[in-house]
């Protein structure tokens, strides 16, 4: 049930940073409130793709801002995602752990398609609920997503490394309109989005969507020049071509409808996009009103339970494919689950606890390609997979459970000042040694807590009758002991 009477969501794009606040009525969203800056982080990155100081800089100055409108707001009514600029920055952590304090809440960095999944719904609900299939097109700063769906439903979902800002910096790097940087730059548009043809030929769709960003920047000129307003043609895009090589550069561009910040990246925005009406044969393009924050508040209003029931799934796709044992994974779930309780004494937060149990239902994924290093491909597979509803800092988290569920704790790249985590990382690996028979364990001869006095020591009791019971049980958790000693951390186990 739907208590939250306000509900804010922020996109951190490639261009620009927005926030939207709102309040909810019988299950509806109404905006209350929008803010947006032109902060323009795709153009950010260096030749080692990593992003600048000063453009790090602009995201905090930003971030900061909307935090101290979010002052007062409860962690569940706020999401905040980040796209492709973060999704390739290798200083993204640095960004991340500064730009988490000034805005005050947590930011997820989500996959291509898991942002063309929002994109999808924030479109979709929007639109009157028609059977027509949809085809819907967000051109952002450094990516482009496309997304085929009917009703409320994504079929098929793709993000493609092309955007305005990529594609201005690459190929009107000096600012000049020129009939030759147009043709170089949706020729190599297209090599990009090439593949696309075959997802989303003309014969699978009725109408197409265009979503945010470029288009709604293009549609602003043309409606200001006299053009129907609600969507753009190709003899749109060509005549605002035209105008574009008529004022020469960026600088001396003159149009009604044209912002000012918009006129850099113009180029390269409408390079992708003719390159994506030749290439699918689009004649018209309908203007969507909603977007990727609309998609987050969806997942935050009654979809909220639909967005959990979608990582659930997500999980268990990834663990058939991988042919793990759903049975045992179930199993270790449970017994990790019931140890911290124990450490908690029953005060376990929901979402760290579903945490665990995906966690458990994916330890085993890696075995499908090893059998001595599972644990280590199964991390891989979850740092390098697209899994619908997660964002990929979560999949992180739980490729490092999945990592240090066995073996070597110092292999970690951990923080090992994140208790939680290290809660979560201790009480699966004494699950997964208790259910070492792959048969459900006894457990009701042990105890786990946390030394009061040393919050780092985990203590665990067992009943003199369990360890004589239970003799592999027991000697596996004294060799347990041994694993925590290169931590910051230490386990020692008592018979009681």
């Amino acid at each position: 049930m739907q208590t939250t009477t306000r509900l804010a969501a922020v996109d951190l794009g490639s261009n620009s940073f927005r926030l939207e606040i709102g309040r909810v009525e019988h299950g509806q969203f109404y905006r209350t409130e929008y803010l947006k800056e032109t902060v323009r982080q795709g153009n950010g990155l260096d030749d080692n793709r990593n992003l600048t100081p000063q453009a790090m800089q602009r995201g905090w100055d930003c971030l900061a801002r909307f935090g101290e409108r979010l002052a007062g707001f409860a962690e569940a009514e706020v999401r905040a995602v980040a796209t492709q600029t973060l999704r390739e920055a290798r200083n993204r952590d640095e960004f991340l752990a500064t730009g988490t304090q000034q805005l005050g809440f947590p930011i997820d960095v989500i996959s291509g398609r898991e942002e063309a999944r929002l994109i999808y719904q924030g479109v979709a609900q929007a639109l009157p609920r028609t059977p027509e299939r949809r085809l819907v097109i967000d051109i952002g700063g450094r990516s482009t997503e496309i997304i085929l769906g009917q009703g409320l439903e994504p079929i098929q979902m793709e993000s493609y490394r092309v955007g305005s800002i990529a594609w201005s910096m690459r190929y009107f790097a000096d600012g000049l309109f020129t009939k030759r940087a147009f043709q170089i730059a949706e020729i190599a548009a297209t090599a990009v989005l090439d593949e696309a043809l075959t997802l989303y030929a003309p014969d699978q769709w009725d109408v197409a969507y265009g979503s945010a960003g470029t288009i709604n920047a293009v549609v602003d000129v043309l409606v200001a020049a006299g053009w129907p307003a609600g969507s753009v043609t190709s003899e749109g895009l060509d005549w605002l071509q035209e105008k574009l090589l008529a004022a020469l550069s960026a600088d001396r561009l003159r149009l009604a409808g044209m912002r000012d910040d918009r006129k850099p990246i113009i180029g390269g925005g409408l390079s992708v996009l003719r390159a994506l009406f030749e290439l699918l044969g689009i004649k018209r393009l309908e203007v969507a009103s909603g977007g990727l924050r609309h998609g987050l508040l969806q997942d935050m209003l009654g979809a909220g339970q639909q967005h959990t029931d979608l990582r659930d799934h997500s999980v268990a796709r990834l663990a058939a494919k991988f042919g793990a044992d759903p049975a045992h994974g179930k199993r270790v779930g449970l017994i990790a689950n019931a140890l911290l309780q124990q450490i908690t004494r029953g005060a376990v937060n929901e979402r760290i606890s579903r945490k665990l149990t995906w966690a458990a239902q994916l330890h085993e994924i890696g075995s499908h390609i090893s059998h001595s290093d599972y644990h280590k491909h199964g991390a891989y597979i979850l740092d390098n997979t697209d899994a619908l509803g997660f964002a990929l800092t979560e999949l992180h988290k739980l490729s490092l459970l999945v990592l240090g569920h066995r073996g070597k704790l110092r292999k970690l790249e951990a923080d090992f000042e994140d208790q939680t985590l290290i809660q979560q990382l201790m009480v699966l690996r004494l699950a997964v040694v208790l259910c070492h028979a792959r048969r459900d364990p006894e457990i009701a001869g042990i105890r786990l807590h946390q030394d009061a006095k040393n919050i780092r020591q985990f203590v665990l009791t067992m009943d003199s009758d369990w360890a004589r019971l239970f003799p592999q049980s027991a000697y596996l958790l004294n060799e347990e002991c041994v694993a925590w000693q290169k931590t910051p951390w230490s386990l020692r186990v008592l018979e009681d």
